[in-house]
């Protein structure tokens, strides 16, 4: 009762989109029917108690259940199938551990075991509702065989569950419904990244009658990548982060851009705008990811209480038996994060793709190996990288090029050596 009234609350205060709310899982819908599967089973004498004994693979009674969710043949849908093995001795199933109602029930299943094989003989048939009569199979439909007694054989019975077939088209659309909306949201966030990576591939243009923001690009990208908002590469905590990690490392993202006056000192009012919509992008998709989140835990809740009630142990077998592809076995959030460094991140140029790998400084004039290092002279300089380290990193370039000026300095005059810039007199 807790989950289902905080389930309900938080969907009204999260400040979800109206057409998510109405796509969430109906989970007090959910419990009304689970009762009415209760019922149904309970006025079979399938108590959850005698359910356990029944379905436990090492029992030793002459009566067993197989309780399994299959796909149907015309539909994708799950369909519940319960099937009874009886093991009769002069057409009575005798077990010492059933309850007086479950007792009665398979003796139903037995009188019309007998009532087949008396039509089947051509003496007598009863009939029954074709809602709640038991589909029988052969015994060599089951595989099984008889003891060699003509009075002592197994007899399969299918039994029609109407109110778990109701539960399960239920739940199972739900989930459909909640795949549909994946797809339409990760559509519309992978836009969104599409036109954002323009937006920013405009602002960070440089050239020397034009202002850029690329310097600043590249700093909120080197934040938000060690934020590793919602994907963690770290080994402690490798994968998917929950939305509560990925709220405080969102919040933790803004306070550096803040600190660092990042975006309040765009020279482009396009900057401000597409750092908008960046950060509103990331909003989204951890709404997304809280949405996600709540209601795939409505679903372990109800299958969970679905079991307890039932003792059927579906939980472990309804994710596979669906077959969800959206929903239930993709995170929305590491797809969007994969497209947002696509579209986003290299877009703007970073310092650590640019490395040299021997003094782990901007390599300003990149040298070709060819693959012999005795040819790395400034015979082989790599003149189009070079003027490209020029245009997009010329703040590191000017710093490594000092650096290297000071220190051919020393070399040559003694560790008293002091650069000064060039004067014109």
């Amino acid at each position: 009762m807790k989950f289902a009234r905080g389930f309900k609350e938080t969907l009204a205060n999260q400040d979800f989109p109206p057409h998510w709310v109405t796509r969430a899982i109906p989970y007090g819908q959910l419990k009304k029917c689970l009762k009415k599967v209760q019922r149904e089973l309970h006025d079979l004498g399938l108590d959850p108690e005698t359910l356990r004994a029944l379905l436990d693979p090492t029992t030793t009674s002459p009566i067993a259940l197989q309780y399994n969710l299959k796909t149907a043949t015309d539909s994708n849908f799950v369909q519940p199938k319960l099937t009874v093995y009886v093991h009769l001795e002069d057409g009575v199933a005798v077990d010492a551990s059933l309850t007086p109602t479950s007792r009665g029930f398979f003796e139903r299943v037995a009188a019309e075991i007998r009532s087949d094989h008396l039509a089947l003989a051509g003496v007598h048939t009863l009939t029954q509702s074709a809602s709640t009569s038991p589909v029988r199979s052969s015994p060599h439909d089951a595989g099984l065989q008889a003891d060699g007694d003509d009075h002592d054989t197994y007899e399969t019975v299918e039994v029609p569950l109407v109110c778990d077939a109701e539960f399960f088209d239920m739940l199972q659309s739900d989930v459909n419904n909640l795949d549909a909306l994946h797809v339409e949201e990760e559509g519309r966030m992978t836009a969104e990244a599409v036109e954002l990576g323009k937006e920013v591939s405009f602002v960070c243009r440089t050239s020397r009658f034009s202002k850029s923001d690329l310097t600043r690009w590249r700093r909120i990208f080197e934040l938000y990548l060690d934020a590793e908002v919602f994907f963690s590469t770290h080994e402690r905590d490798h994968g998917t982060r929950s939305s509560q990690m990925a709220l405080k490392q969102l919040q933790w993202f803004q306070t550096e851009v803040e600190k660092g006056y990042l975006a309040n000192n765009f020279k482009l009012r396009e900057s401000q705008m597409a750092f908008t919509r960046f950060v509103n992008l990331n909003l989204s998709l951890l709404k997304n990811l809280q949405f996600q989140e709540l209601n795939k835990l409505a679903i372990v809740k109800i299958l969970k209480k679905f079991d307890k009630r039932t003792s059927l142990g579906v939980s472990q077998t309804f994710r596979s038996a669906i077959q969800s592809e959206g929903f239930l076995s993709r995170d929305i959030a590491k797809d969007i994060c994969a497209q947002m460094s696509q579209e986003l991140v290299t877009v703007v140029p970073q310092l650590n793709d640019y490395l040299c790998p021997v003094c782990f400084s901007v390599a300003y004039r990149p040298v070709r190996l060819d693959y012999v290092v005795m040819n790395a002279s400034a015979d082989n300089l790599d003149r189009v990288l070079e003027k490209y380290m020029k245009k997009y990193f010329a703040k590191e370039v000017k710093e490594k090029q000092r650096a290297n000026e000071m220190e051919r300095g020393i070399e040559d005059y003694g560790p008293g050596y002091t650069h000064h810039d060039c004067l014109v007199m």
